[in-house]
């Protein structure tokens, strides 16, 4: 049974830095497409990052501010969050198993962690 837990989640303030950790279980990260998606209230789930093998891809809002990276012998992704806004407050989620050609989209992914709460006040 595929399990993802997501950890970090924090109350900040505007400009300062979190970082989200993903450990999975029964399920291996090394070779499988990740994601973090985010959710705030009231809008629809959107991507965040992905990666696979190493390689990343990141929603345009967050581009030079996150960092996505896997630690496959601890089986765990990670989300390094930098200059933090306000607008970046929402629920994260991790997922596993999503398409490669589309790695930002929440329909093509398998499997999802409950999520970690993370508010960035002003």
């Amino acid at each position: 049974q595929v399990h993802l837990v997501e950890s970090g989640g924090d109350s900040v303030q505007a400009g300062g830095s979190l970082r989200l950790s993903c450990a999975a279980s029964g399920y291996s990260i090394s070779r499988t497409l990740m994601a973090w998606f985010r959710q705030a209230p009231g809008k629809e789930r959107e991507g965040v990052a992905a990666i696979y093998a190493g390689d990343a891809t990141y929603a345009d809002s967050v581009k030079g501010r996150f960092t996505i990276s896997q630690d496959n012998a601890k089986n765990t992704v990670y989300l390094e969050m930098n200059s933090l806004k306000p607008e970046d407050t929402g629920m994260y989620y991790c997922a596993a198993d999503g398409e490669r050609m589309w790695p930002l989209l929440v329909r093509f992914y398998t499997y999802w962690g409950q999520g970690t709460q993370v508010t960035v006040s002003s």
